[in-house]
């Protein structure tokens, strides 16, 4: 079964797909993404893969149950894709070179743009799960792009903000949250030329990093080669300070907010970022998103940012010192 249901509560869409409850789960005598598999290429950098076990199709099926007035279905199309950031099994995004992070980078870029020409698709979202806490079954270092022919809600809810945020001020949202971080500084982890992470104001997770364009840029594409050599040194810095915190891989979920496909108005409110979902709150200690936030929606952070961006910035530090070809700004 592959089909979108309507929820009308929300007035959004649930993938249904229940060939994923056959993924392989954390095997440890093979793996589809390493070089001899016969499944990727012997010699790769970085890679496309089509996903084994997709929600979303480019042909998919007709809907297993009939839709009513209520309750609609659609077909599940659209588009999923992993991204293999490395041939070699044990590495993470912070111990690549920069270099090799650049052509992760422009791989991102290039996924971005051609899912971007399907007319069917609205939204194009670049993201990874990293760590058995939030669900990885594949430990290959890689991520993941979904291609939706529906418009997710929350990234629906933020276009809109931003659009009224700009046509009562007349300014970008992101430009002015970059600027008041800047401003109160306390919370700002690191800055290089072109980007600025901080863990913002309301960020419900105690280490909720953005990583956010200093220049009014809306997606991938508009990045020259020496922004995209920026955002590359700014994900080798902020991951390797996350894994630098506990002294142990940091997991997280990390999601790349662009623009959507044919947004075009888009361009002068939205703005490019990256935000970091990590569930830790302390070493070993679990952040969960309990009944009032998954119910409610109404999020609670266990920890003052003010006080966790000092720890996350001393975190960087020590990155920095036990890492020589670290990620300086």
């Amino acid at each position: 079964m592959s089909e979108l249901r309507y929820n009308p509560l929300l007035a959004d869409w649930t993938m249904v797909a229940d060939n994923r409850q056959f993924r392989p789960t954390l095997p440890q005598d093979f793996c589809p993404f390493c070089p001899g598999s016969g499944r990727v290429p012997e010699h790769y950098e970085v890679l496309k893969y089509d996903n084994d076990f997709p929600a979303l199709m480019p042909e998919p099926p007709e809907p297993n149950v009939e839709g009513t007035t209520l309750y609609r279905t659609e077909k599940a199309y659209g588009k999923c894709e992993v991204i293999l950031y490395s041939p070699d099994h044990q590495a993470t995004l912070p111990e690549l070179p920069i270099d090799h992070i650049i052509k992760l980078v422009d791989l991102w870029t290039e996924r971005y743009c051609e899912l971007n020409k399907d007319p069917c698709h609205q939204y194009v979202m670049i993201f990874e799960n990293r760590g058995e806490e939030v669900g990885v079954t594949m430990p290959h270092p890689h991520g993941q792009i979904y291609a939706y022919s529906q418009m997710p809600l929350k990234i629906k809810m933020e276009l809109h903000n931003c659009q009224h945020h700009y046509e009562e001020t007349g300014h970008c949202l992101l430009c002015d949250m970059n600027q008041e971080e800047e401003d109160f500084g306390k919370r700002v982890i690191y800055e290089n030329e072109h980007f600025l992470a901080y863990l913002p104001f309301f960020t419900d997770y105690p280490f909720g990093l953005f990583i956010v364009s200093k220049a009014h840029k809306t997606g991938l594409d508009e990045f020259t080669a020496a922004e995209k050599r920026s955002l590359a040194i700014s994900l080798k810095a902020m991951i390797g300070a996350m894994d630098a915190l506990f002294e142990q891989p940091f997991p997280y979920m990390m999601v790349l907010h662009q623009r959507p496909a044919h947004g075009e108005e888009a361009r002068a409110y939205y703005h490019f970022h990256i935000e970091f979902y990590p569930p830790l709150r302390e070493k070993n200690k679990i952040k969960y998103y309990a009944s009032s936030e998954m119910g409610a929606w109404a999020a609670c952070n266990t920890q003052a940012v003010e006080a966790t961006a000092g720890q996350l910035r001393q975190a960087y530090q020590k990155y920095l010192k036990e890492n020589s070809t670290g990620a300086k700004p």
